[in-house]
């Protein structure tokens, strides 16, 4: 009775060609919905697609803006090099001695304020700046929470 057609029915016989081959398709298929969920999970993730947006528009950013700080510094050196051949060389060498006497006259006048500055004095201006050496950041901040404050206190006026 075990070969009867009737009771053998549904039940698949192993190894044949057949199964196999099913066997081979079901895994394939498998493989393929699992990428297929992995690409829709990557698409569903807005989060991780958003800061890889972010990430290339700041590189393009940062392209663009080193891009046109070049173009900036070649028109700069032009137009610094269209000025100076267009100077004429009296104007260039009178500057030229102007600038000098500018310099000689500042090193005089600070020779001069340091001979007639007492020493005490020129101690404490020393010690205040090595101390202003030395906390640069705290004093930076102060200075600009200053000038921030002076600003604000303008504008303020200006409104009345």
């Amino acid at each position: 009775m075990n070969d009867d057609p009737r009771t053998s029915i549904g039940t698949p016989t192993p190894s044949t060609p057949a199964t196999e081959e099913l066997r081979e398709q079901v895994a394939r298929t498998r493989d393929e919905l699992g990428q297929t969920v992995e690409a829709l999970a990557s698409k569903a993730d807005i989060k991780a697609r958003a800061k890889e947006k972010a990430a290339a528009v700041k590189g393009q950013a940062a392209e663009k803006a080193a891009l046109v700080s070049d173009q900036i510094r070649e028109k700069a050196e032009q137009a610094a090099h269209m000025v100076k051949d267009k100077t004429p060389d009296p104007l260039l060498e009178k500057t030229a001695q102007a600038a000098a006497q500018v310099r000689q006259s500042a090193t005089k006048a600070g020779h001069y304020a340091a001979d007639k500055t007492p020493d005490p004095l020129l101690e404490k201006a020393g010690q205040a700046a090595t101390a202003a050496r030395a906390n640069r950041t705290p004093l930076l901040a102060v200075g600009a929470a200053l000038v921030v404050f002076l600003l604000v206190r303008r504008s303020r006026g200006r409104r009345r």
